[in-house]
């Protein structure tokens, strides 16, 4: 049940253009013109977008693999109180993926109170 709703998620993600907006430190707002314009590229499939201005990367060196990409997942061995591990494992399978995301969570939530 609990991958169903994750390949859902994930196909949602792959198809709908995001309407959140991100505020990041240091960059002005965008304004309705840049994000009306930001929806219509969002809209075009990637045929349609012209990259003729835009080189082509030949040169890797310097990448840094996985930067943009889906974090790497470390083994860890934590110890938790008992009842917090019985009301993680209540929902089923998947309980380690629900730590990750409430500990993920609670990450972007003080990143983002540092940067607002």
């Amino acid at each position: 049940m609990m991958l169903q709703a994750r390949k859902q998620e994930r196909e949602q993600y792959e198809t709908e253009p995001s309407e959140k907006i991100i505020r990041v430190k240091g960059i002005p707002k965008l304004t309705e013109e840049q994000r009306e314009d930001l929806r219509k590229l969002a809209a075009m499939s990637d045929r349609e977008i012209d990259t003729s201005d835009i080189p082509e990367i030949t040169n890797f060196t310097g990448f840094e693999v996985g930067k943009f990409c889906r974090p790497v997942k470390q083994t860890v061995t934590v110890r938790l109180d008992a009842d917090l591990l019985n009301w993680l494992k209540q929902g089923g399978k998947g309980y380690q993926s629900r730590m990750n995301a409430i500990l993920r969570k609670e990450m972007q939530q003080q990143i983002y109170r540092k940067v607002a």
